[in-house]
This record gives C-alpha cells, structure tokens and sequence, in this order.
C-alpha cells in the first residue's frame, strides 16, 4: 500500500542545512513512496506554503484540523460552556451588549417561540432587514429550530422581494416596518392586501401562498405580529420540543439560503448546510489567526445578508468565541471609525469600497486605530493600491479573501504575515480541505500555472443547490462535484490566486452582485425604450458603477434623469444606473451577438472613465 505523504515545509526545514535541499529531499521522499514526481502533490497549509510544490494549475489543501462535524447550535454551545461571560456582541447604535451565556439564553427563547408559532424543521423563515440584535439572533435560533433561514437583501423592491420570498416558500418573514426610506410594510401590503384583514400568525395570501406570519421588529401592525410575541410564546412545553428537537437535526442538513443573481438575471438561492457554514467559519478563523488572538474583537460594517457577514462574522463569532461589534444598522463610514476607537477592535471587516471610505474620511487621522492590527477586504476585486494604502497606516495584518455565495463562501485566503507582494497582488492561497483547478473553459483542461482560465472548486464547501432550481444546480455543479465560479485567473506553484475578470458580465459595485439582465429587462418596460444593454464601467470608490446603454424607439427622445426617474423605487437603488447613455448601435460579432466588453471600453471612452480612473 503506497503511504500518504504531506510534505510540511517546518519539518523539512528541520533536516536541511543547504539551499536545493528541500528539492532534493521531496524528490528521495517521492521516490521512496512509489509515487510519480510531478502533480500528485497537495499543498500543506497550515501555514501560508513556502515551497513550489505544484505543476499544474490544481491545489489540494491538505491540513492537520479535520472537518468538524457539527450543527451550527453544538458550535455556538460549546463555545458558551468554554467562554460564557465573554461579550459575543455589541450592536452600538441600539446599545444591546451581550456575553455569550445572555446571546444562548436568547437564542433558545426566541427558537422556542418560532416553534410556538407553529413553524417546523424545514420550514423557511425570511429575514429582510439591516444589521440589528434580531438579526444575529434568529440566524442562530432558526438553525437550532431547523428553520432554513433565507437572507433577504434589505434594499430589495416589491418586485425582487415577492421573488425571494415566493421562491422560497417562506412561512414567515422577518423585517423592521421601514428603515431610512425603505418601507417594508407598505411593501408587503401591495404584495399582500389580505394582511390587514389576517388574524396575525395566519395569513393567507394567492401571491404568496405558504406564507403565515409576518414578524416587526419595531412596531404593532394590523395582521401582523411583533417580534416580542415570538420571544415570549415559548413556554416550557415548545422548549421541551426544542430539546427533543436537537436529535433530529444534523449536520448536513440545509439551514441557510441566500440569494445570488445568476445568468437569467432572476435571483437563486444558494443553499447552504450546516456542514457547509460551520467549517468555512473554522478554517476561515484559522487562516486568519482567531485561534492565536484570543481577544478578537471585530469591527463589523458588512451587511450580514451577505455570507460574509452571516458566515465571516456570525459563524467566527460562534466557532472561535470572538467578539462582534456592529457601529449601525446601516453602513456609516465615520460610524465605523468611532467604533474602532471606542470599542478597542482589533480586526476589521469590508468590502474594498468601505476601506477606500474609511480613508477618505476627512478626520481620519484623528481617531486612535492603534488598537486595529489585521483585517479582511474581500466581496469584490481589490486594487493593489488599496492594500498598500490600508497597511500604510497601520493595518499591516490585512488580508484578502476569495470566494462565492455557493461555496459558502471562502475559497482562498491570505496569511496576516504574507509579504506585501501576495498581499497587494493575490486573493491568497487554497483553503483546508478544498480543491481547485483552474481550466480551459471551451475544453475543460487543467492549464498550465500561471495561466488564465475558470476557476472551480470541489470540497465540503459547496451548496447542496440551488432552491427548487435543480435545472441552474446542473449548470453550474459538474457531475464530479465541481462549482464552476465564472471567475478567470490564474494560479501559482504555491496555489497563490490571481483574479483577472469574470466570464459572466456581473457587475460587483461595492461588494454587491449585479447582473445586467434583471436591469435590461425592467428597462426594457419603459414605453421610449427600444432596447437596452447594461454594463460595469470603472469607479475608483464602488470598483464598479452600472451603465446603461440604451436604444430608444424611434422618433422618441429621453433624458438621463427620466430613466433613474423611472427606476427609482422600482429595483433596488444599487442597481440603479449611474450613467446613462444613449446609443444607435451596438458592437456586435459576426454571428450577431452583442460585445460587453467593447461596449463597456465604449462607455468608459464617452464618459471620460478611461482617463479619470487611470
């Protein structure tokens, strides 16, 4: 039988006393073990890989932690019984605290009550607000109940939250009655006039047919219930449900669903198991030290509908018993600033939009960051610049993150101690336990490192599936259990990755996924409207802002501001065009096709974006 071989670059440091005799040494080892000299070698990552082990552009992350095995309530309980006193979070703007002993009696009050209610293991419960105490809490209270807890991007319109909701299937929904000038009750009441006339808790509706209850956070509503029933209807007869609850839930079962655009431009709901979250927060925390920094507390802006926040804050906060500060419920720049200082944080989240906010603030340099050592920028493509402007000014430890909504969604990920090269210029190296290959993507062939190609992923992070989609989950999930990301980069003889563009045309503008189709499509119902192609164009603050290029009909004449006129209230408002230009053609290719990316360098040319983002 040949033996399994991990070639750890500390021990064969400990044998080598010259230059080439790490090679050596790996060459004998691989001879004595039977084994062929090139492409069968995993990359160790227990620590960030300092020996170029590999020939072709595939990585194994080979590592000494196995896979957890834990449903997302065991994490958070064995991290109450290790650190109960310990403060789990801080929401500042509402003045809630809580340790982690206080955040369990909660969950377990509020999963009882959902029980209460009448909602079952398998049930979907929608959560369509910003970052508040609620939040965090029914993330883990319907993981304990085996309540499928659907993300809701808070900014959604009628027509995109009716989508989610319907798609699916939620028993429940959760939201404030409005937040800034978001007003999520009159939204569902055109959606569904029947509330007011429902005995709360028993909605019935033809748009949507499974949903039961709708939940504030803030206030008393016709037919609807306040989130303070929830938490006071579990009597000891639901807790006792709950508790014989917990044999009957395990570990692979799907817990999370969040919706991603995908390339019909309908929203998908990427789903998730506890497996899935749980050990992408492990590894995750690993990667980034949480085991060896004890006292993370981390500034937390980043919306928590997204996996980064739900996975890279809740799940850490959970696994690894660090401490999670929210400034507000919204993002606010300066918010976060003060809450680093007054907070004492040591690690901050965002996308590279919130970094390039936080140094654009006209007072920055009078707050006391002393305490900030390391950080996560990741949700978009990160300019080199912005790295090296961020360890500047003291966040030395920064590092960048890679991955997607359906892989849970860390794939790569930097070393706090990598050299400022792979920190500027890489999304870091492979994750415990995942595989990736980058390939030709018309052949499918694994290409040569260094080389451009689509990115794809294999391991315990990738979803189940989409929601009720079993036709998209093909498309993009290979019979062998490959997730093809869309994403084109390139991949180093340390699994170092490079993004270089994606095949898809989504847009990412400040951390949020855009697709162009679901703009096209609602553009296309205005009446001057003749056609309509939306593409990215370059924007030094969001990374990307929309365009729209449209053909208007014939004899008929538009302005810029009556289109963003007609959006408004419509689609959410980051998916609103900041530019608009109109056009007569479109470049095309022989077969007809429209060209994105010449029409993208088009609008940029005509907008004077080539020059002013150089």
């Amino acid at each position: 039988m040949i033996p399994k071989i991990v070639f750890c670059s500390r021990t064969l440091r400990r044998h080598c006393v010259f230059p080439g005799a790490l090679k050596v040494l790996q060459r004998s080892w691989t001879r004595r073990a039977g084994l062929p000299a090139a492409g069968c070698r995993g990359i160790h990552v227990d620590s960030a890989p300092n020996i170029p082990t590999l020939t072709t552009s595939y990585a194994h992350g080979t590592s000494s932690s196995t896979l957890l095995h834990y449903t997302v309530a065991e994490a958070l309980q064995r991290t109450v019984d290790r650190v109960p006193d310990k403060e789990a979070v801080a929401f500042l703007q509402d003045g809630v605290r809580k340790t982690f002993a206080q955040f369990q009696e909660d969950v377990d009050q509020a999963a009882a009550g959902l029980l209460a209610l009448g909602l079952t293991k398998g049930d979907r419960l929608g959560m369509w607000g910003p970052n508040t105490y609620e939040w965090i809490l029914l993330q883990f209270a319907t993981a304990k109940a085996g309540i499928l807890l659907v993300a809701v991007n808070p900014a959604y319109q009628q027509q995109e939250v009716e989508f989610a909701l319907r798609k699916s299937g939620c028993k429940a929904v959760v939201c404030p009655s409005q937040f800034k000038t978001q007003k999520y009750c009159d939204i569902l009441r055109k959606i569904c006039p029947e509330i007011e006339k429902s005995a709360p808790g028993d909605i019935r509706s033809p748009r949507l047919p499974e949903l039961r209850a709708v939940i504030l956070l803030d206030s008393r509503q016709p037919g609807m219930l306040h989130f303070e029933d929830v938490m006071q209807a579990g009597s000891s007869q639901y807790v006792q449900k709950l508790h014989d609850l917990q044999k009957k839930i395990y570990f692979d079962d799907p817990i999370n669903i969040l919706f991603t655009s995908g390339t019909t431009g309908a929203p998908k709901g990427a789903t998730l198991s506890h497996h899935n979250i749980v050990n992408n927060a492990f590894f995750t925390g690993l990667r980034v030290g949480y085991s060896w920094r004890p006292n993370t507390r981390i500034c937390l802006p980043v919306p928590m509908y997204h996996c980064f926040g739900s996975v890279g804050g809740g799940m850490c906060m959970a696994v690894h018993g660090i401490s999670l500060v929210f400034p507000s419920a919204g993002y606010d720049g300066k918010a976060n600033l003060a809450a680093m200082e007054s907070e004492r944080c040591t690690f901050i989240y965002g996308t590279p939009t919130m970094y390039v906010d936080l140094l654009s603030q006209p007072d920055f340099a009078k707050y006391d960051l002393s305490s900030v050592e390391a950080g996560i920028m990741a949700g978009s493509p990160c300019p080199p610049e912005l790295v090296r402007q961020i360890i500047a000014v003291g966040i030395k430890q920064i590092t960048i993150g890679y991955g997607t909504t359906e892989n849970s969604p860390v794939t790569f990920c930097g070393s706090t101690m990598d050299n400022l090269e792979r920190k500027a210029e890489t999304c870091g190296y492979i994750m415990d336990h995942l595989e990736a290959k980058i390939v030709n993507p018309t052949t499918g062939e694994v290409v040569p490192l260094g080389t451009l190609g689509e990115i794809m992923i294999r391991g315990y992070c990738v979803m189940l599936e989409y929601w009720a989609d079993e036709v998209k989950t093909k498309e993009c999930i290979t019979p062998e259990g490959w997730y093809k990301t869309g994403d084109i980069g390139s991949m180093d003889a340390y699994s170092y990755l490079k993004i270089e563009g994606r095949i898809k045309d989504m847009i990412i503008r400040g951390g949020e996924n855009i697709y162009p189709a679901e703009i096209e499509q609602f553009l296309h119902t205005h009446p001057k409207v003749k056609e309509a192609q939306v593409v990215g164009v370059k924007d030094e603050r969001m990374g990307e802002e929309v365009c729209a290029c449209i053909k208007l009909v014939d004899g008929q004449e538009c302005t810029p501001e009556e289109i963003k006129a007609f959006c408004k209230g419509q689609i959410a408002h980051f998916k609103i065009p900041r530019y608009v230009l109109f056009v007569t053609t479109y470049p095309l290719t022989i077969t007809g096709k429209i060209q994105k990316n010449k029409l993208r360098v088009e609008a940029e040319r005509q907008l004077g974006l080539e020059k002013e983002n150089k």
